[in-house]
Formats: structure tokens, sequence, C-alpha cells
């Protein structure tokens, strides 16, 4: 206990620990989301995607990240559109951009002058390496989120469970859909350094997959799934530190035995 007390005199440990909290947030409302309007597959796309960002920005010298972030919403704008104006099906639209954005980040890396950087961290994540700045960004997409939930939160119910339903009660389906697949790729985006471009899809589905075993009710998966998600953050960084693995890695790692858990809890509550 003593030595657990010791880390939090690190700084990026506690770096860590706030990010945790603000992952589990983000993904929680952003995840909960995406798996109840059953659009796993457009943010798989995304992620992929926004690796071309991760290369321009460091072609051009820029903060990897915002590059990540500008790429990611308009990938994820760009499939919106193909879908609804170029009339392209919805999977041939998420692989054109998933492919175009890893090619152009593969290109623009290639082509940076001097040595090649580290992508490790981009594709697998380490959550020790996130810094006061990315904080910051993530504090602002939590009360981005939590206030667009807050003050739309029937509107987006409905249009997560029934489109149709939602165009016959005039609600600008179209407007919210741009909206709300921006913050998906924005919280995609920023939880990269917690999990990596290849992992980040899980820590927005596992725990929604784990809450959705017991309740089917919206606001209940959300809550449920910041909760979950924070508890398999948090101990997947302890278990990284003890074992001395890669934290993003762990982290999958702990929130797939929860949903394990999860399961098995709820096969022995319909025998008993």
């Amino acid at each position: 206990m003593n030595e657990l007390i010791a880390l939090f005199s690190y700084d990026f440990f506690t770096n860590a620990f706030l990010a945790a909290i603000l992952a589990s947030v983000t993904c929680g409302i952003a995840g909960s989301y995406i798996v109840s309007r059953r659009i796993v597959f457009i943010s798989g796309g995304i992620t992929h995607a926004s690796f071309g960002g991760v290369g321009i920005a460091y072609f051009m010298g820029l903060n990897p990240i915002l590059g990540a972030a500008v790429f990611g919403v308009l990938s994820a704008l760009g499939i919106q559109v193909l879908k609804d104006r170029g009339k392209v099906r919805e999977d041939s639209a998420i692989a054109i951009w998933w492919a175009f954005g890893m090619a152009v980040g593969i290109i623009c890396i290639a082509l940076t002058p001097g040595y090649t950087p580290n992508l490790m961290s981009f594709l697998f994540g380490n959550i020790l390496t996130v810094t006061h700045f990315d904080l910051y960004l993530f504090l602002g997409l939590a009360i981005a989120l939590i206030t667009f939930f807050s003050l739309f939160f029937n509107r987006i119910l409905y249009i997560a469970f029934d489109e149709d339903f939602a165009r016959a009660n005039h609600i600008p389906v179209r407007t919210f859909n741009a909206i709300l697949i921006s913050l998906v790729a924005l919280t995609i985006v920023l939880n990269i350094k917690v999990v990596g471009i290849i992992l980040v899809l899980s820590l927005l589905t596992i725990p929604q997959t784990a809450v959705n075993l017991f309740t089917k009710n919206f606001k209940q998966l959300i809550w449920g799934s910041s909760i979950v998600g924070f508890v398999g953050t948090f101990s997947g960084l302890l278990f990284s530190y003890y074992a001395d693995i890669p934290s993003g890695a762990a982290i999958i790692f702990t929130l797939v035995f929860l949903y394990v858990t999860f399961w098995v809890v709820s096969k022995l509550k319909y025998l008993l």
C-alpha cells in the first residue's frame, strides 16, 4: 500500500491516473452511443484513418495528437458524406477512409526527414506518456461530451435506437450524426495515448458489452461502463507496473478479464 501511495509522488503516474479517469468518462459516454447505435465498425475505420493525421503532423513538425484529431474528424465526416450523399455502402466508405488514412500516414512518415519516429506508443499506447497538455484536451472533451449528452439526451437516445422515429419527430438527424461522430472521433484520438490505435476500439466496447449483460437502460449503460472502464484502466496500469509489461496491452487484458467475470456472474444469476 505504501508503495502504491509513493507512486503518486511521481508526476507521470499522477497524469496516468487522471488520464484513466478521463478516458473512462469519455469512452463510457461515446462508447455507449456507438455500441447502442451498432456503429462499432465505423469507429474502427476512424481509429485507423487517424493514423494519417499522425503521419502528416510528424512530416510538418506538429503535435501528432492534434494532427490525428483533425484527420480523424475529417475521416468521420467523410464516411458520413460518402454514405449519405455519395450513395456508397457504409462498409465500403469505411474501408476507403481506413485504407487512405493508413496509406497517408505511412507515406508521410517515410518522407519525414531525419530519424523515423517511434510509433509504438501510437500503435499500442502508453498511458505513462500522457502530458499535462493531453489532460487539458481530455478534460475539454469530457466537458463537451457531458454537456452535449445532458442537453440533448432524449434526441440522442431516439437517434441511437431508431433514426426513422427521430426524423418523424423533426429531429435534425444529419446534424446530430455529424456532431456525434465528430465527438466519437475526438474520443478515439485522445485515447490513442492510453491504449494505442490498435487497441482503442476495445476501450470503447468491452466495458459497454460487459455492463450490457445486466442492463439495457442507456443511462445505466453510460454510468456502468464509465465505472468498469476506470476499474479496468487503473487495474491495468498497476498490472503493467508490477509485471513490467506494456500498459496498453495490460489495460485491455484487464478489461477482457472483467468482461469474462461479468459474463460468468450473469450466467450464475440465471442458474440460482
